[in-house]
């Protein structure tokens, strides 16, 4: 009988525990000798985490504070990033207040979902999500995803060094620009990705709390003027379509990281708890805050100082000019503001540090926290050259990145609940670096590959637009989930009778 898919019994610990007497001292040789030079005790001494996609041994995952798995989410999106996809609701697709916090409601509560059940994954086995993910993908196969997830994580940090440089450089235009923004904003980010899970997990679970008291004071010195947004024409299909494409790309794109963070807490823990946890954490602060900046976006218009900040898309001018009023604080406050997509950035170099080693798997022996430093230097370039275009770019990668991960997440929890009906145990953990013995991936591939051939003619883009797309909007990322679900079962069945063994 199938497992309910939040809750693991006793005896599924149980052979949890078994089996990990037959993996718990997985290390490579390599990870043996970084231990032993005198630079790398010195840093595990400070609680620098060098393991990278390594399994945690079970002796390890001892963590029962769950409720980091909470705070990692809420600081992650609890950020200024999110703010300025709500306002694309109205700057772009010219949508009102009311439809555009309708359908960032309905859509967020959609795509949050996938990353919190993906986060139980994390405590359950003590494996990263792209490690997990070679038991649909196998050895090779996944590097295709994980190629993709480096460039959904690259893209992310520089939409947030450019939002978090524009907002720090609007405090003093004549004396910081956008580049030494830029610069500080991902210099911070690497300090707290460098130092890995504990850190991570600590900065997280207190720096959101100055952001919330700036965004309440915000809304406290500006919300008058929010009630007084200009009419707007009555929402079409395609407009509703076209943002919510826009939304899931920034909350379904967690899917591919989402274990990343709880492999060291107990794997007894109720599946409920995490779900709940995550789900909470996720939606909590990306509905509110996109929604405010849905509300801010359509008012500004109407608000001289706004629509001046907000010239060229410069949502970090618009928040400096709604906080305008209280002075030298009101400066301050942007600082703080601008500080929020640290916690955004660290996670998704946290994660790129791991995903680098699924790629490149020699790449294993060298410490995780080296590829948070090469993250930072590929995104702070990049985040320069990009800084003048920044909603050409958000809306863009937003909305691309979705396809792909839509079809991801339609696969690995298919291979979960049908392929291994929910049971964790299933899952042979010390195959997780054998290339022989993991899936050959051709199943997940192909139906990953062949659901684009439906998904491109529905894509709406300023750049394409499908036969599809123009009679209905983009409903790409729908598409996606649908026939790569539709597609890989067979195919599986398929890859199982000429590997049994996968």
């Amino acid at each position: 009988m199938p497992h309910s898919p939040l809750v693991t019994s006793r005896s599924d610990t149980m052979k949890d525990a078994e089996k990990q007497e037959s993996w718990s001292d997985i290390r490579l040789e390599t990870e043996d000798n970084v231990e032993r030079e005198p630079l790398f005790k010195r840093l595990l001494k400070l609680g620098v985490e060098t393991r990278g996609i390594q399994p945690v041994p079970q002796s390890e995952r001892t963590d029962a504070q769950f409720s980091k798995i909470f705070f990692i989410w809420f600081s992650a999106n609890f950020t200024i990033l999110a703010f300025s996809a709500g306002t694309l609701g109205p700057a772009v697709y010219g949508l009102g207040v009311r439809d555009a916090c309708l359908t960032i409601l309905f859509f967020d509560i959609l795509c949050c979902a996938p990353p919190a059940y993906l986060s139980i994954w994390g405590p359950r086995l003590g494996m990263r999500q792209m490690i997990i993910a070679r038991y649909s993908f196998g050895y090779f196969g996944i590097i295709i995803p994980c190629i993709l997830n480096l460039l959904g994580l690259c893209g992310f940090s520089i939409l947030n060094c450019i939002l978090g440089g524009q907002t720090l450089a609007s405090v003093n235009s004549e004396h910081l620009s956008w580049t030494v923004g830029i610069v500080v904003i991902s210099i911070i980010s690497l300090l707290v990705s460098f130092c890995g899970f504990k850190v991570l997990h600590w900065y997280e679970r207190v720096c959101w709390l100055p952001t919330l008291i700036t965004f309440v004071i915000v809304l406290g010195v500006g919300g008058k003027h929010l009630s007084s947004a200009p009419p707007s024409e009555p929402a079409s299909a395609r407009a509703v379509l076209n943002f919510a494409s826009t939304l899931a790309g920034s909350a379904i794109t967690w899917s591919p990281a989402s274990a990343d963070f709880g492999t060291y807490l107990r794997p007894d823990v109720s599946g409920w708890k995490i779900f709940l946890y995550s789900y909470i954490g996720l939606l909590l602060p990306i509905a509110l805050v996109q929604s405010t900046g849905a509300a801010v976006a359509a008012a500004a218009s109407g608000v001289p100082a706004w629509n001046e900040g907000y010239s060229g898309g410069n949502v970090g001018g618009l928040l400096e000019a709604m906080l305008r009023p209280i002075g030298g604080f009101g400066k301050f406050l942007t600082v703080l503001l601008s500080l929020s997509v640290v916690p955004n950035m660290a996670a998704a170099f946290y994660s790129f540090s791991l995903n680098v080693q699924v790629v490149f798997p020699p790449f294993v022996a060298v410490p995780r926290y080296v590829f948070s430093i090469a993250a930072t230097a590929i995104a702070v370039p990049l985040s320069i050259v990009g800084a003048h275009r920044f909603y050409d770019t958000i809306v863009n990668f937003l909305s691309l990145i979705g396809y792909w991960v839509s079809a991801f997440v339609a696969i690995i929890l298919l291979e979960h609940f049908v392929i291994k009906r929910n049971d964790y145990s299933l899952y042979d953990r010390s195959i997780w670096n054998d290339r022989k013995r993991l899936p050959s991936g051709l199943a997940a591939l192909g139906a990953g590959v062949a659901s684009f051939g439906l998904v491109i003619p529905c894509m709406d883009k300023a750049w394409f637009t499908g036969p599809i797309a123009r009679r209905t909007g983009d409903i790409g990322f729908e598409v996606a989930f649908v026939v790569s679900a539709l597609l890989y079962i067979p195919l599986r069945t398929l890859e199982r009778r000429w590997r049994p063994h996968s």
